[in-house]
This record gives C-alpha cells, sequence and structure tokens, in this order.
C-alpha cells in the first residue's frame, strides 16, 4: 500500500496528557526529529544489513541501544519488538521495525508501511511426544498450556476448544515442558524450526515477518510524513534489488523483436544502438528467479555477450 493513499483515521486512539510526556515536545511546539526504532540484539541484524544497503550504516553510539545512523536530525534506538510497538501506539517513536506477529498479539494501533519479508517466524503450539496419541492429537484431559504470547495462545485454545488452563511464561518457554506445562506455545524461524528434545509440533498457529511501522501521530504529522516516505522509498528500492537482476545482452537487428519477448522488464527494456549498426545493446531488470529459463531463451533466440549484474537498489 502507497504510504500516500494511507488515510489516519480521526477516530483512531490517541492520547492526550495533560502534561508534556518526556518524548513530546511542549504545546505549542513541534519536533521534526525523526524517532526511529531498530530490532534489538542479534535478531536486528538482518534490519541492518538492509539499511546498510540503503546507505544507512548503523555504527555505534553512546551505548548499545543507542546505535546511529546517517540520517540528518533522527534519534535512533535498539527496542525489543514489545517495546518499539508500544512506543509507536504511545507516539515515542515515529518508526520502527518489529516482527507482525506481536501485532497479532499486542493489537497495536499502527500503521504498517512496509513488509520487508525477513525472518520468517511461526507461531507453533508444540507438545512432549509421549503424551501424544497415534494420531499426533492431544490427550482429552486438563492441560497446562505456557506461553509468553497470551492473545494468540487463548484463542488457539478456544479454537480447539481444549480443556487448558494458561499460564504466562517468561524466558525460555520450552523449558517449561513436560514437568511443568503439557503445551507450550513459541516463535520458531520458519525455514528451520528447531524444538527441544522430545518435543513435536502439534499446530502452526500463525506466522510473521519483519515489517516497518509507523505511529499515527507521525503521519498526521506533513513534515514527519514526507520524512517517513522518503525512508520507505530508499529502504524498498533495496527489497525490490534484491529480487531482481539486470541483463545486458547483444543483439543483431533480425533477432531484437525474438528476444524481446521473452524479456520480462519491469517497464519497457533500455535499447541502445551498437557502433557501426550491428546491431542493438538490451539492458533490462528481470526477476531473480526467472534467470535460469531466460538466459537459454535469449542466447537460443540470437542474443550474444550476455552479462548479468546485480543492481543495489531499484527505484520503481
Amino acid at each position: 500500500m502507497s504510504i500516500a493513499a494511507i488515510n489516519v483515521s480521526p477516530t483512531a486512539r490517541t492520547t492526550s496528557p495533560s502534561s508534556p510526556s518526556p518524548w513530546r515536545p511542549a504545546r505549542g511546539a513541534q519536533s521534526t526529529t525523526l524517532r526511529i526504532a531498530l530490532p534489538q540484539g542479534p535478531g536486528g541484524a538482518s534490519v541492518l544489513e538492509l539499511l546498510r544497503d540503503a546507505g544507512l550504516r548503523a555504527v555505534d553510539g553512546a551505548s548499545p541501544s543507542r546505535p546511529l545512523l546517517p540520517l540528518p536530525n533522527s534519534d535512533t534506538k535498539a527496542l525489543s519488538p514489545q517495546s518499539t510497538l508500544a512506543m509507536l501506539d504511545a507516539g515515542a517513536r515515529d518508526i520502527g521495525f518489529a516482527s507482525s506477529i506481536w501485532i497479532e498479539e499486542l493489537g497495536s494501533n499502527v500503521v504498517e508501511l512496509l513488509d520487508t519479508g525477513l525472518d520468517p517466524v511461526s507461531v507453533i503450539a508444540a507438545a512432549p511426544i509421549d503424551i501424544l496419541g497415534a494420531d499426533g492429537c492431544l490427550p482429552d484431559r486438563e492441560l497446562i498450556v505456557a506461553s509468553e504470547f497470551e492473545r494468540l495462545a487463548r484463542a488457539w485454545i478456544g479454537t480447539r476448544d481444549l480443556r487448558a488452563r494458561f499460564v504466562r511464561s517468561f524466558g525460555d518457554t520450552q523449558a517449561l515442558a513436560p514437568d511443568d506445562a503439557n503445551v507450550v506455545v513459541d516463535a520458531f524461524p520458519s525455514l528451520a524450526p528447531r524444538l527441544a528434545p522430545g518435543l513435536a509440533v502439534v499446530e502452526d498457529i500463525s506466522g510473521g515477518t519483519t515489517r516497518l511501522y509507523a505511529s499515527r501521530a507521525a503521519l498526521a504529522d506533513g513534515a514527519k510524513r514526507k520524512r517517513i516516505e522518503d525512508f520507505v522509498l530508499v529502504v524498498r528500492s533495496v527489497l525490490a534489488a534484491r529480487e531482481r537482476v539486470m541483463i545486458d545482452v547483444n543483439v543483431e537487428r533480425q533477432y531484437l523483436a525474438s528476444v524481446l519477448e521473452v524479456l520480462p522488464s519491469m517497464r519497457e527494456p533500455t535499447i541502445s544502438p551498437l557502433s557501426e549498426d550491428v546491431g542493438f545493446a538490451v539492458r533490462c531488470a528481470v526477476p531473480r528467479t526467472r534467470l535460469v529459463e531466460l538466459i537459454p531463451q535469449i542466447k537460443a533466440r540470437g542474443g550474444t555477450d550476455i552479462v548479468v549484474t546485480q543492481p543495489s537498489q531499484i527505484v520503481l
């Protein structure tokens, strides 16, 4: 969805403190500083790499929670996804990265700007193998279900119509099974979920990826909204470039139409005449996933001197 199309509802939940909070300017004043929340800890490595490729390389600041970005008039802080969404909802931060599973869990009143597709995770219900039936089902008795995802876990219990008591966990949820809990609901990397020994998947409850969110108050501020749009444009250009490669190929005049038929360019390929009128140089950005089939087709249709390069950014 284009940011320009975002409508901030006048009925959206807002806060009206009687006195200025530490993160709000005094009444009548307006801060133009863009307050950014970055993912905290090792889990934020993919986001930092994305920003680096966008020309926004984070460097150490005064403390580990205060990285610095080469972005004028900005204030950056490393936060957990829960804290990021809470601060966006409260208006303490303007934009921030967090996994979408926490939106489901917390119900935060924020605006999604961009799905990076990074760090896909699944929220999985797991149980000790020895309590599961031959069909993999849970036993028909009262169970203890432990999770830090209270909303998702309780919804799952209701959907499955389980006789269960929910216990809120803190820290290593899997460690509670089998001695202290019969079922654990936890988040795992989708591509390689690693359950503790003796546990088996009962159900994949939900999933999500790292996304960029904004506070409604920031989007309602014209100056900040423009800065946010520019930030999204630059980050999106890196994601677009990761999905495509640039193909350069020389084609004799009689083969040009045939080669163009198989090139899935974003709009129209760039065509330039070669010296001495011997043909044309054709350039286009194509989906990376199509490369293995495109190169043989281009070659078979008369294309020569094929060169494939990786663009760093593509602005559509």
